[in-house]
């Protein structure tokens, strides 16, 4: 019934998926999204989620030049018919994002959400994308994340704990991350117009949220995800991935 009343509201979500990643920490020669996890490469499985949710009507595929022929292959073996683009990334993976939003916004019907995931994390599931739906009804920028299950510190430049933030305000970032898409759109625009200006400060762009904060005055609602919506970055969270398979 949920999905029906939203479903109503004639409202488009595009997903951004982003897969043009090295994955040097992996220490493989083929990227760490093409990688095979149950003989499908781990992109399959976001994909596959993106493909069957009632909430999504577009997938833009975002990858590297060496990964473009592997995502198109992908995408014509599985019938994955809502991925309507497969295009390239860039040097920064805001860069990446910037040419995916460019494409959806190109794409024919202009997105009323987006949804940008990382290609490397392949146990997002429907719920997650239900939860960031619903809370998109209310705010226009919500993340999908965690409660921390450890204590963090806060280091200074020589290495000494500075502070310890309370543990019970303490959330650890997870994809996808929503966003109406106008809202998304202006603020990366912004970045990608005043990215010398951020180098020459320092500041370091680590995910999508953080453009959002740093260039408008929308605060950005966390969302409900799952300790099992991991990001396989090393050979460790390999084996991890295959366990919960």
């Amino acid at each position: 019934m949920q999905n029906e009343i939203l479903n109503k509201q004639n409202r488009r979500t595009v997903a951004i998926v982003l897969a043009a990643g090295q994955g040097k920490r992996m220490g493989t020669d083929v990227a760490k999204q093409f990688l095979l996890l149950n003989d499908k490469p781990i992109l399959y499985y976001s994909l596959a989620v993106f493909e069957k949710s009632s909430y999504i009507d577009e997938v833009i595929l975002v990858t590297n030049p060496e990964g473009l022929s592997i995502c198109e292959e992908i995408v014509k073996e599985n019938g994955f018919r809502k991925v309507t683009s497969v295009v390239l990334g860039g040097k920064e993976r805001y860069h990446s994002v910037w040419n995916g939003l460019q494409a959806a916004a190109g794409s024919g019907k202009k997105p009323s959400y987006v949804f940008i995931h990382d290609g490397a994390r392949p146990f997002l599931n429907e719920e997650i994308i239900e939860r960031n739906i619903n809370a998109l009804q209310k705010d226009p920028a919500c993340v999908t994340a965690v409660p921390s299950k450890d204590t963090v510190k806060i280091a200074d430049e020589d290495g000494y704990v500075a502070t310890t933030p309370n543990r019970s305000l303490v959330w650890n970032m997870q994809t996808p991350q929503s966003f109406e898409f106008g809202l998304a759109y202006d603020a990366y625009r912004q970045l990608i117009e005043n990215e010398e200006d951020l180098k020459r400060k320092g500041i370091a762009i680590t995910d999508d949220a953080m453009v959002v904060e740093y260039f408008t005055e929308t605060k950005v609602k966390l969302v409900e995800g799952s300790y099992e919506n991991i990001k396989i970055t090393t050979p460790e969270d390999l084996k991890i991935a295959k366990e919960f398979l």
